[in-house]
């Protein structure tokens, strides 16, 4: 005798099967980024690759220090005379109002700055440099081939200026701030004007966003 299979039972096992893949799509999908982020988050998350600067307290800073941590991070040197010293008293503007509003110093947060002037940016100039903006602001900085090599992963150009004196030259550079998530990740960047207000609601929005993921 032929054995011919149930037309509702070939309906029950395509549905199920349905139902599996949109289950699945649903939870793979990824979170539709909030509008108002489309010109702050990066196109794509690149992990940082393997980088090696010295800190102002004479210690290693490289990769492995932005783990587990929201970085903040700005290139410039300390001889510039408005961009730099401008953005940092902005990001100690924010560090405040992240304070004001959790009540402590966020563990899971830091600034770093990095200085393209390491002729010039020693590291007593450096920690004498960062530390007048905020005492928990990292400054960094090392020789000019490693500097360029973690520049071009940030897509941060600077140029050397001519000397109007001896050892007296102006350094242009990226006035952007870039923003690491935990995982070692570029993720954002803040162009200017750098309103401390903004920063703080996009970063908390960012970090609601990336938990989400």
């Amino acid at each position: 005798m032929e054995n011919k299979k149930s037309p509702i039972g070939t309906i029950v096992i395509f549905g199920f099967f349905l139902l599996v893949m949109v289950a699945a799509y649903m939870f793979t999908k990824p979170v539709e980024r909030p509008a108002e982020l489309a010109g702050v988050l990066r196109p794509d998350f690149r992990p940082l690759q393997a980088f090696n600067l010295t800190d102002h307290n004479n210690e290693v800073f490289d990769e492995k220090r932005l783990q587990g941590k929201w970085s903040f991070v700005f290139f410039g040197y300390t001889s510039c005379p408005d961009v730099c010293p401008t953005t940092l008293h902005a990001l100690n503007s924010v560090h405040g109002l992240l304070l004001k509003e959790t009540g402590e110093i966020s563990q899971d947060m830091q600034v770093v700055f990095v200085s393209v002037d390491p002729d010039r940016d020693t590291i007593e100039k450096l920690a004498d440099y960062t530390t007048y903006f905020n005492k928990d602001f990292i400054g960094t900085t090392t020789d000019k081939t490693e500097i360029d090599k973690l520049t071009r992963q940030f897509a941060a150009g600077y140029i050397f200026e001519e000397e109007t004196a001896p050892g007296v030259y102006n350094v242009s550079h990226t006035s952007a701030i870039f923003l690491i998530d935990p995982a070692g990740r570029l993720i954002a960047t803040f162009s200017q004007p750098h309103q401390p207000a903004n920063i703080v609601s996009l970063y908390k929005k960012i970090r609601t966003y990336i938990s989400s993921e």
